[in-house]
């Protein structure tokens, strides 16, 4: 073709210029006989007018209806006084066709190209091709297409190298269910489609490679929701010879520089929690640090209290936690704490105690259980101020964390807060090394069977195992958690000693992972690194709550591609190749 430019880049500077412009038609307008169209490419709009005196053009463009492909020929012109558009950027000019040319013409469509109406999602992504072509999706998509280049640009001026690693690989055990490809040339053998790089990362650290990245494709077989899809990308990072301060500079670096290509700040370096007090004051390990409304402790006041619940879980070690809302004791009607009850009970609360301080004291059913010397330690403790409102829970430590957590996410929803600034990013460290499952009676990795132990916790390994600190961080902004990582363990003795805590034999361990094994043991230097998830990341960025809205060719989430119509069903000729029967009773 012979484009001059895009749409969207015809400005001003422009005037007087002959453009020859390809696109879609947005709309068609009749004004008195002249015509005027606005002209869509995926930088935008600009207007096209066509005289009637311009009689071979004007017959042909008479024709054309919305989403027709054309082109156009023509001279830029300055609008005419009182027909400026300050709304786009292309509001100041229109182009003054000389020709025209149809392309294609276009069915009737399902639903309008820029709409805000409500589409439903197996129609949305039916027709992706219809729906890429909205003003919001093209820049969703074009934003991710930036992020990509500046996180590519980045790591190669931070010395690293990008390895494209096996997608065709083998199964092994990383928290999610494995997707299976069956192997025509070794019949009843599989490949699985990596959830990770991870032990080839880690290999690559022990070949020397020092600094690798790459924006690697990750599958997981798991249950979906916003943050999830069957297939994603993530930026996949290992640097040999690390702190966690080196990774965490790098990390900082790359999301200030994927923030300023968008035009966006973010400060550095990010805070630093560690996992038991995140916990501890968010009841969550991926708070929105935005908002203030920290979960407090008030075991002490209540220890030996009147009021039988408290006295009791204090008395068998709980605690018991207290949060408080200023200015919104009228906000909370009996009918809404009676959802925010039931909250928590499906959270894993036997209930939830309230308080409003009013007029100077305190009211609520279980306020006259409590003595003046507990009200008033309770007021002078979070510091209650007239107008709030107070709720309690008890349990032991976690469970108590985890509900109050959830009830600290709804208040902040229900009193609509404001965020008090744009980013708040966060740097959760030091998580536990292992989880124990009782009905296996045997340990499994809280994050990856590969996170090194922090260094004077090792021994614990021998004794007490729960106790034992990680490496483990994440990365997590405005409550989102973006990022996953840990110093590894570069050691197969210490590694082998915690798959040994998971039931895993030497035998089982040098079947399951003997490419790491075997790598270890030859010289792996110290190593550590991160994957983020990309499409988060772009989702974050471009204010979208789904990663479905970044990614061309989202499925749904019952893992469904409506575009392609798959999963599906093969011929029975490839099932025969591959060896495979089906038994789908």
């Amino acid at each position: 073709m012979k484009r001059t430019n895009y749409c969207g880049d015809i400005k001003a500077d422009l005037i007087g210029t002959k453009q020859y412009l390809c696109g879609w038609v947005h709309s068609y307008r009749d004004h008195g006989g002249v015509l005027f169209i606005d002209l869509r490419d995926r930088t935008g709009f600009v207007q096209i007018v066509i005289e009637p005196s311009n009689k071979e053009a004007f017959s042909l463009a008479q024709q054309f209806r919305q989403e027709y492909v054309i082109t156009v020929e023509g001279i830029v012109s300055a609008r005419k006084e009182g027909y400026v558009n300050k709304n786009i950027s292309t509001g100041e000019i229109e182009v003054i066709a000389a020709s025209v040319e149809l392309l294609n013409t276009c069915v009737q469509l399902p639903f309008e190209i820029d709409t805000d109406k409500n589409i439903a999602e197996e129609t949305r992504l039916k027709y992706r091709y219809l729906d890429l072509r909205n003003t919001r999706m093209v820049r969703n998509i074009t934003t991710r297409h930036r992020l990509a280049q500046t996180v590519r640009s980045y790591f190669d001026k931070n010395g690293f190298i990008e390895i494209e690693t096996p997608i065709l690989t083998r199964s092994t055990p990383e928290g999610a269910r494995d997707y299976l490809v069956p192997s025509r040339v070794h019949n009843g053998k599989f490949y699985a489609l990596p959830q990770s790089p991870q032990m080839f990362k880690q290999t690559l650290m022990a070949s020397g490679i020092d600094r690798y990245f790459q924006l690697a494709r990750a599958f997981r077989d798991e249950d979906l929701r916003a943050d999830r899809q069957p297939e994603h990308t993530q930026v996949d990072i290992e640097m040999s010879f690390a702190s966690l301060d080196d990774i965490f500079t790098i990390g900082e670096g790359m999301m200030k520089a994927c923030m300023n290509a968008v035009n966006m700040e973010i400060e550095t370096p990010f805070e630093r929690i560690a996992y038991d007090e995140v916990f501890k004051r968010f009841g969550s390990d991926k708070p929105d640090m935005r908002y203030g409304l920290e979960i407090l402790d008030a075991t002490e006041i209540f220890a030996g209290s009147g009021f039988k619940v408290f006295a009791d879980a204090v008395a068998n070690g709980g605690v018991v936690r207290a949060l408080c809302a200023e200015n919104s004791a009228d906000t909370f009607s009996r009918a809404t704490i009676d959802k925010l009850t039931e909250l928590v009970k499906l959270n894993g609360a036997k209930g939830l105690v309230w308080l409003k301080f009013k007029n100077g004291k305190f009211e609520g059913s279980c306020a006259k259980f409590f003595s003046e010397t507990e009200l008033s330690k309770l007021r002078q403790t979070i510091d209650i101020a007239e107008g709030a409102a107070i709720f309690l829970g008890t349990d032991m430590e976690t469970a108590c964390s985890s509900f109050m957590g959830a009830l600290r996410k709804e208040i902040i929803r229900i009193l609509h807060l404001k965020p008090s600034k744009k980013w708040a990013p966060l740097w959760v460290i030091n998580f536990p090394l292992l989880e124990y499952i009782p009905e296996e009676n045997r340990y499994e990795a809280a994050h990856n069977p590969f996170t090194a132990p922090v260094a004077q916790d090792i021994a614990l390994l021998d004794t007490d195992p729960l106790k034992v600190r990680s490496y483990q961080f994440d990365m997590v902004i405005n409550g989102i958690e973006l990022a996953s990582g840990s110093i590894r363990n570069h050691r197969r003795d210490v590694q082998e000693k915690i798959l040994a805590l998971m039931k895993h034999s030497k035998e089982e361990a040098a079947r399951r992972f003997g490419m790491l094994l075997n790598a270890l043991e030859a010289g792996a230097p110290p190593h550590g690194g991160f994957g983020l998830g990309f499409d988060r990341l772009a989702a974050l960025i471009c204010g979208e709550e789904s990663i479905k809205e970044v990614i061309a060719f989202p499925k749904t989430t019952a893992a469904y591609c409506p575009l392609t119509e798959s999963p599906n069903i093969v011929d029975e000729i490839q099932l025969k190749e591959l060896a495979i029967k089906l038994d789908l009773k």
